[in-house]
């Protein structure tokens, strides 16, 4: 069965999966997920030189490999700290933690004697502890500007509990994301925030899809009584599923590239930064597009005292209909002796499935058999 072919009866409903129906299961994987994450981000991250400050040489030397290089810069300073890579020009840059009491001139004389390289090959560049202060604090606040108005769009745009939703999902993203770059060691760069910011943004675009779609299918739901906000909304995530899982396996192709090519096998050091940032950031986005935001909205939606009413009627619609084929009646969804009392005022809200089948002649008498099965 192909993709295209799935994605199709997905979206008509003849194959459905129960996202809404177990999120349990979801939150709990989701909070284990994050519980690691936060362990690892409890052990500290590795922050980039841009952030705590430091000195870098870029040395050019052909032939000159990271391994040599890191060997011989610990040697210069006296511990295993120097952080050793390869740009993609080919040159060997070295980074030496401010912690390190050892001025730049020094470094640059002793490390050019000892790869026997010229000191005008070496470029170094110092940077202060205050500069990478600051450009945290800019990220920060750039973060806290983000969630606010990503809030303030979902609430206007749609309503409050969707925006609710949205941000949950956002730092569920955000929470892993940081607590895997943790977990690993990679070092944290401008070029990471960068791709914090990336997957945000990713994120929310896939939840906002989805969102639309359980907008469409969840209009008008209270004048009818077939189903419940939940069972619509999760209709509406399933017609999206296929596209979500598209998009994201789309994405993660060149990402993946990035990582595990450039960064693994070809050895570019400095692709890692960001590339790392987008493949688990993308990941998490589709997830908890799926299986955080579209049912905790749900969960959040069915607190309202009109569909608290309304999955009340559904469950006397069905309680009804199952008594009336118990009793060999053989009436469908619309018999004329369902007595919910609303059948006539039913409106179908666009994109559910199930439409309403003609009704049955006014001319018979109550109770006789229309002849449907």
């Amino acid at each position: 069965m192909s993709l295209r072919n799935i994605g199709h009866r997905l979206y008509q409903g003849e194959v459905s999966f129960d996202f809404v129906g177990k999120r349990k299961i979801w939150y709990s994987i989701s909070a284990v997920i994050v519980l690691v994450a936060a362990v690892g981000l409890a052990m500290g991250l590795h922050l980039g030189i841009e952030f705590k400050g430091g000195s870098v040489y870029t040395v050019h030397k052909p032939g000159l490999s990271a391994s040599q290089a890191k060997e011989t810069a610990d040697k210069i300073i006296g511990s295993n700290t120097a952080l050793v890579q390869t740009t993609d020009k080919g040159d060997v840059r070295v980074q030496v933690s401010a912690q390190e009491s050892i001025p730049a001139a020094t470094f640059t004389k002793e490390f050019s004697q000892a790869v026997g390289v010229q000191e005008q090959d070496i470029n170094a560049q110092v940077i202060g502890p205050s500069w990478g202060a600051d450009i945290s604090k800019k990220a920060l606040t750039g973060l806290i500007v983000f969630m606010v108005l990503v809030t303030v769009y979902m609430a206007i745009a749609f309503e409050w509990r969707m925006a609710v939703a949205a941000l949950v999902a956002l730092i569920h993203d955000l929470l892993i994301t940081i607590g895997v770059y943790a977990l690993v060691g990679f070092e944290v760069t401008p070029g990471t925030v960068i791709g914090f910011l990336t997957i945000l943004g990713y994120s929310l675009y896939d939840t906002v899809v989805v969102f639309d779609t359980v907008k469409e299918n969840t209009r008008g739901i209270t004048k009818q009584s077939r189903r419940t906000y939940s069972e619509a909304a999760n209709h509406g995530l399933n017609q999206t599923l296929v596209r979500s899982i598209n998009t994201t396996v789309v994405a993660l192709l060149p990402v993946s590239a990035l990582l595990f090519i450039g960064g693994g096998l070809l050895g570019a050091g400095t692709l890692n930064d960001i590339s790392l940032a987008l493949f688990i950031g993308l990941a998490a986005g589709a997830y908890s597009s799926i299986c955080v935001a579209t049912p905790l909205l749900a969960q959040l939606k069915e607190q309202a005292p009109d569909m608290k009413a309304l999955a009340k009627r559904v469950a006397q619609r069905r309680a009804s209909e199952a008594k009336a084929a118990a009793e060999g009646r053989g009436k469908d969804a619309e018999g004329e002796e369902f007595d919910g009392g609303d059948d006539d005022g039913d409106e179908v809200p666009a994109g559910m499935v199930g439409q309403r089948n003609q009704p049955t002649s006014r001319s018979r008498g109550k109770g006789r058999p229309s002849g449907k099965r």
